[in-house]
């Protein structure tokens, strides 16, 4: 089953590292242009059909201009953007609400903001696709402890649900792939290296595939959702585990 983009505008948002640079070279060294976004935006993979752009995914006036700069018409939204943004596990009421509400914002208002600005392009072109990257922790709790994140991740399931309700009749497909963990980014590895000789020894042999996921295992299942071959399927959460998801 062959997978191309060619002569398609794709929009990723949080660009730089792990997932979200693995899903920007797979789309296109599969044909498409490709918009990368990120904050970071020095650190974003330069390449052929890479544009690469800096973006506040919480600050709705950044997210438009990144759309318009895109050409306002944008054929896929893959919205990576997130994470627990250098915060560690505290008890409950140790967690003060200005860092709870910046881990919702970049988890879910910068996906609310996204979707909100290639909306009107995609209606007008007559489809579209948007895909978020969610997590294991948005189906489940999260190995992370941190509370604004698995609230934020459950969120956004939610708002793809509720956006693939909306945006059908217009064409356009709203789904999100739910990676299990994986090491890809500063955070993650600090979570990594918290866990024990032990844990991190045996870990693989939980996961049914008894492998750890690499960005590309998530890249893969981005692409197929992205493409005319999902022009089905809407408002689904694929987890990409490795496993069975309990």
């Amino acid at each position: 089953m062959q997978i191309r983009f060619d002569g398609k505008t794709v929009v990723v948002a949080g660009a730089a590292r792990g997932i979200g640079r693995a899903i920007v070279r797979a789309f296109a060294n599969d044909g498409a242009s490709v918009v990368a976004c990120d904050r970071l935006v020095a650190e974003i993979e330069p390449g052929e059909r890479v544009r690469a752009l800096a973006v506040d995914v919480t600050d709705a006036a950044s997210v438009d201009a990144v759309v318009a700069q895109a050409g306002g018409r944008v054929d896929v939204l893959v919205y990576v953007a997130g994470g627990v943004l250098g915060q560690v596990p505290k008890p409950l009421e140790e967690v003060r609400p200005e860092d709870f509400a910046a881990i919702v914002d970049a988890n879910l208002k910068g996906c609310f903001l996204f979707a909100r600005a290639v909306a009107p392009g995609m209606k007008k072109a007559g489809g579209g696709r948007i895909v978020t990257i969610s997590s294991r922790a948005g189906l489940a709790t999260s190995l992370t402890g941190i509370q604004a994140y698995a609230s934020a991740k459950h969120g956004q399931v939610g708002l793809v649900k509720q956006l693939a309700q909306e945006l059908g009749p217009f064409g356009i497909t709203v789904n999100s792939v739910a990676p299990g963990f994986m090491a890809t980014s500063p955070d993650y590895e600090r979570q990594w290296n918290s866990y024990s000789e032990e844990f991190r020894r045996s870990f693989a042999d939980r996961i049914a595939m008894r492998r750890m996921g690499r960005p590309e295992d998530i890249a893969d299942a981005v692409l197929f959702l992205a493409s005319d071959r999902a022009s089905w399927i809407t408002g689904q959460i694929l987890p990409v585990t490795g496993s069975p998801l309990a």
